[in-house]
């Protein structure tokens, strides 16, 4: 039997990080890893390959340039799925031998299996040739990650109907696609497709969709959505889906009927823990196999057994993944923590992005502190009149006694990155003159920040 101070179950985006933590902290680290690679979902099926296919898309289309030279402009004519595929492979390649090297480089043994426990200290590790080792572990991390959910009324066939994983494979274009979720999953897959013409028809069983993000900026998304020509319904659930003609037809409780030729089933996903037999150990999942840790340590009701990323739920980021992961490793071998910060910024790749830190109006509103809001358009800035940009916004949240930032909410090109600046200033409890009273690049999209510091420095002046 082999014996380890830590074995981590999984190899994304949280196993990575805590597993190199802990071996920089001098102990023997064992990461088991059932798929082919390293690199758990973030690498494989989740984060790299759908943000890869986006830029492969814009790229391809010239949807940047689009401003300028109209909706017709393409850089390149007829793009297949062969297209698509070239550079994600070349990209998966590329993180895979970093995160080998990076294992290599701190001395983290890997082991190809899928991992049982057997009492709380031991885990059966099964190989695909089938062969089992016994593990013995001082400390766990399980970070399996998730999977999509696929409910047995839906009939998926990898060609037609498929989840989120396959669609990364898929063949052939579709003309059509029909996503059901509007998740932040299926989101960023309507509008990746609807960025090639793909025409796409958005299907959510709930009135509203991206409840976390703030409402104002929904509604600008929605509308540029809308003027796509991607189909929104929502409020009504699917009663069934069907093949007529070999393509799929969904058809909603209200009556409505959904033709595509591509469906995308992308309403929710299940943690990897149905495997692992936590019955064992005594630790117990939710009815989406998710696992209720300590959120200061990561500890499961087992305290030497932590968990961290996807497989405990919300908010389910690759970036706030390897922070868990990190804090556990840090605390399963005494190493002080400080808090994490308050507030971590929120990406959602959809065409276009999406990005937000902290309050949001709703939630300001629901706590009872008196604000004031600064908007700010991108192309009322150079920068985004020389891109060609006709939209995006960025929206920021003041309390108007102590002058404090209390959010940044963006939708636009380059939001993922922008964000960044107001979640320095919020975090370090900055207020509206740090904007007004500083100096931006010029041409830049982050003058918006400036543009919406005043907006909002406006208000207050006239309140």
């Amino acid at each position: 039997m082999s014996r380890f101070d830590f074995v981590v179950i999984g190899s994304g985006p949280a196993g990575r990080r805590a597993a190199v933590q802990a071996a920089k902290l001098g102990n023997s680290v064992l990461v088991l890893e059932k798929g082919r690679r390293v690199g758990g979902v973030s690498v494989h099926t989740g984060t790299i390959p759908s943000k890869t296919l986006r830029e492969t898309v814009l790229n391809l289309t010239g949807w940047r340039e689009r401003g300028f030279y109209g909706r017709a402009y393409r850089v390149k004519q007829d793009i297949g799925a062969e297209d698509l595929q070239a550079r994600l492979h070349m990209t998966l390649d590329h993180e895979v031998d970093v995160l080998e090297h990076q294992f290599a480089r701190n001395a983290v043994r890997t082991l190809r299996a899928a991992a049982r426990f057997i009492d709380p200290h031991t885990i059966e590790a099964t190989t695909e040739a089938g062969e089992i080792q016994l593990i013995e572990g001082e400390r766990f991390l399980i970070a399996v990650g998730t999977r999509p959910h696929r409910p047995p009324e839906i009939p998926f066939d990898g060609r037609r109907v498929l989840d989120s994983d396959e669609m990364i494979e898929i063949a052939k274009l579709p003309r059509s696609l029909t996503v059901v979720g509007a998740g932040v999953i299926g989101v960023e897959y309507a509008t990746i497709f609807s960025a090639l013409d793909v025409s796409v028809s958005l299907v959510e069983p709930r009135a509203s969709f991206l409840d976390f993000i703030d409402q104002e900026l929904i509604q600008d998304f929605v509308h540029q959505l809308r003027d796509r020509g991607i189909a929104i319904r929502l409020g009504a659930k699917v009663a069934k889906i069907e093949f007529e003609d070999e393509r799929p037809v969904t058809t909603l409780e209200n009556g409505r009927r959904v033709r595509s030729e591509m469906l995308l089933y992308a309403a929710g996903r299940v943690g990897n823990t149905d495997s692992l037999n936590l019955e064992a150990c005594g630790i117990t999942v939710d009815h989406r196999g998710r696992l209720k840790v300590d959120p200061r340590t990561f500890q499961t009701e087992q305290p030497h057994i932590y968990a961290a990323g996807d497989a405990i739920g919300f908010p389910s980021l690759a970036s706030t993944s390897m922070e868990q992961g990190r804090i556990a490793a840090c605390h399963a071998f005494g190493l002080p923590m400080p808090p994490a910060p308050e507030y971590f910024p929120y990406g959602i790749y959809s065409v276009p992005e999406i990005s937000t830190v902290g309050l949001t109006e709703e939630e300001v509103k629901a706590k009872g502190l008196a604000y004031e809001c600064g908007i700010a358009r991108f192309r009322e800035t150079s920068r985004g009149h020389i891109m060609g940009l006709n939209t995006g916004m960025m929206k920021m949240i003041f309390a108007v006694e102590t002058r404090r930032l209390l959010g940044v909410h963006i939708v636009g090109e380059g939001a993922t990155e922008l964000i960044h600046i107001g979640q320095a200033v919020l975090n370090l409890k900055g207020t509206l003159d740090y904007f007004i009273e500083n100096t931006f690049n010029y041409p830049t999209l982050a003058e918006a920040y400036k543009i919406a510091a005043l907006d909002a420095w406006n208000r207050m002046a006239r309140g």
